[in-house]
């Protein structure tokens, strides 16, 4: 995609991007294929992806349906506790070695978990989103979202703040921290990462 058609997305086309490809690496993970320390690099930059995904999400999208639907409290807090269910599973799977059984077991409540997240989004949120928001706001919305995704943890943090301004002001700092440990332990935190390491 060239850069003239990135900077035309609107929010929900990033954010469906993402979703797109947290699925792919979910079946691939499902096909259970590979060497568990492939399995493992998988679930990590599943993990990382999902956590720079609702981050952005909980700092911009969420106080855009705040402001703009009628009943856009209830749906933020709705999504909110969906991220967090799935922000605890995250985390406890992060310690999981991939040959152990609690691995599959994790890792099938996560995916359960999220794709019944973005079937909601997707089916409703995100329609709502672009009938009740103008275009130009939706495009600078994809910008922000894409900044804070470039800042944001890529390690799950369930017991941070996850509305703002709290979670807009903790966000780069533990993401500084959380791209230190991956730098430091080479955790591959993207597919594009993970295919640099495998070659």
């Amino acid at each position: 995609m060239s850069h003239h058609e990135k900077s035309h997305q609107d929010v929900v086309d990033v954010l469906i991007a993402d979703h797109r490809e947290v699925e792919s690496i979910f079946v691939e993970l499902e096909s259970r294929r590979g060497t568990p320390e492939h399995r493992r690099q998988l679930a990590d930059v599943v993990i990382a992806e999902l956590v720079r995904h609702s981050v952005a999400e909980e700092a911009y999208v969420y106080p855009t349906a705040r402001k703009t639907l009628p009943d856009g409290d209830r749906v933020a807090e709705h999504e909110i506790s969906e991220h967090a269910d799935a922000e605890r599973t995250m985390k406890d799977l992060e310690s999981v070695d991939p040959s152990d059984p609690r691995f599959d077991e994790l890792l099938a409540h996560l995916t359960g978990t999220i794709r019944h997240h973005i079937k909601d989004e997707e089916a409703d949120l995100f329609p709502r989103l672009r009938a009740a928001v103008a275009r130009e706001e939706l495009v600078e919305l994809a910008g922000k979202v894409q900044a804070a995704k470039k800042s944001a943890p890529t390690r799950p943090h369930p017991a941070a703040p996850d509305r703002p301004p709290a979670n807009k002001l903790l966000a780069p700092g533990a993401g500084l921290v959380d791209r230190m440990r991956d730098a430091l332990s080479g955790r591959p935190t993207s597919m594009a990462e993970l295919r640099e390491k495998q070659h």
